[in-house]
């Protein structure tokens, strides 16, 4: 095994080998241009790619050293842990937290627990980014199909927005993206939770619009702006990472409207999967403050996925038990959670 970083000439054969848009080079741009530094690496066989990675680096404040992240990665293996290992100790990292795109197994599987899964090295950790959960629409099925297996009351909430002659149009320009800005904040506001700011979504549209995997799409009633998503695409899957929409007029349903017609753009663009980026468990509670979004979610007829979850690979403990101590507090919490998430 050997470790190498990826140069900028192998971009195109790196996005081959990565399964999430999170892994792309392209989400690599979006952070390196947010002021992080992002590390590139494949590990090579003989000569050959066998795996590729790409993580940020966090400083952690008022220390010389770093926190790594590696989201939607591969499936941790001895191989990686030697990767991980090496890395860890050239960039003075406290800590490499990992979040892989690896589902669990079924629940019949003789291996059903991530820690039966992981090398030891990892630690379960007390802090994740990405939820364990996830909705995902397999939409290489007929229309028909789609909509036969979507919640009555969403079949009905669809119809009920196109009587109402809601209407959905893709959208590219600044206008548009402004539109999206005013309404993701509105929601933000309202919800209570904690969002990414405005220089993050200009950015992330920016990069991505110009590679040709991002757009957005919004519900107008009567030339009115009532919702608005924005969707990412990478390899065969559409993605919905963010989106807001506005209070008034909400008996259109203008909401139910544009998830099913983000769902025909992504079999228009003959894509196969529908990733919804993120849920609450199989027994979600109606007091869970997320309990609004994973219902929403859930009236479309996914897959509810689960993954193996958030680990973190310790290399200075003392420092990643204080990290860790702190963050339960609020609201240095806060203050962590956006250093992470920046």
């Amino acid at each position: 095994m050997e470790l190498r970083v990826i140069p900028p000439g192998q971009k195109y054969q790196y996005n081959k080998f990565v399964t999430h848009v999170i892994q792309s080079w392209q989400w690599g741009d979006f952070r390196k241009d947010l002021g992080l530094p992002v590390l590139r690496y494949g590990i090579y066989h003989k000569g050959q790619i066998s795996r590729v990675f790409q993580l940020t680096l966090h400083k952690i404040p008022f220390t010389k050293k770093y926190v790594g992240y590696l989201p939607k990665g591969p499936m941790i293996d001895q191989e990686l842990v030697q990767a991980l290992k090496q890395i860890g100790k050239q960039e003075n990292c406290a800590f490499i937290k990992v979040e892989p795109d690896v589902k669990l197994p079924t629940t019949n599987h003789p291996l059903r627990e991530a820690s039966q899964l992981l090398p030891t090295e990892f630690i379960k950790s007390p802090k994740s980014l990405f939820t364990k959960y996830n909705f995902v629409l397999d939409i290489t099925k007929s229309e028909e199909e789609l909509l036969k297996n979507t919640h009555p009351k969403v079949r009905y909430n669809i119809r009920l927005a196109q009587k109402y002659k809601v209407t959905i149009k893709q959208g590219f320009n600044e206008k548009a993206f402004e539109t999206y800005l005013k309404l993701y904040f509105q929601t933000v506001k309202r919800q209570g939770y904690l969002g990414h700011n405005e220089t993050y979504h200009k950015k992330v549209w920016g990069i991505l619009k110009n590679a040709n995997m991002a757009r957005l799409l919004i519900a107008y009633y009567k030339d009115e702006p009532l919702a608005c998503w924005m969707l990412l695409n990478f390899h065969d899957t559409l993605y919905y990472p963010y989106g807001g929409s506005s209070m008034e007029f909400r008996n259109v349903m203008a909401s139910n409207l544009l998830a099913w017609e983000a769902i025909l753009l992504g079999k228009k663009m003959g894509l196969k999967k529908f990733d919804m980026w993120g849920a609450l468990g199989p027994n979600a509670s109606p007091k869970d403050p997320w309990f609004g979004f994973h219902k929403f979610k859930q009236g479309y007829g996914g897959e509810l996925e689960e993954y193996i979850g958030t680990y973190d690979y310790v290399f200075d403990w003392p420092l990643y038990l204080t990290f860790t101590a702190i963050d339960k507090l609020t609201p240095l919490k806060v203050f962590l959670l956006k250093l992470l998430k920046k």
